[in-house]
């Protein structure tokens, strides 16, 4: 048997490509029903994956990937806080 460890892989809900987990960012719907971004990938909820990419983040807004994820509507202001969120992990 070989020692190699199977990679997890997601799929971004913008660009639909297959990633691993650890490349991917994480949004989370906690069960308060609020959304967060998850940065360690280990928070409890619902969660789709993002690529960490503005581009990504933009199509899966245009596209609904996160509403189809989520299986609800998504305010505005989430969209909102995960572009900051977004520019922020870019601009490091």
């Amino acid at each position: 048997m070989s020692g190699n460890k199977k990679v997890p892989l997601r799929k971004c809900v913008g660009c639909q490509e297959m990633k691993s987990k650890k490349e991917m960012l994480r949004v989370i719907r906690t069960q308060e029903g609020e959304f967060l971004l998850d940065a360690t990938g280990k928070k409890n909820g619902r969660g789709a994956y993002l690529c960490p990419s503005s581009a990504c983040l933009q199509k899966a807004i245009r596209q609904k990937g996160l509403e189809r994820s989520f299986r609800q509507a998504i305010p505005q202001e989430v969209y909102e806080m995960l572009e900051r969120e977004m520019k922020e992990i870019e601009s490091e």
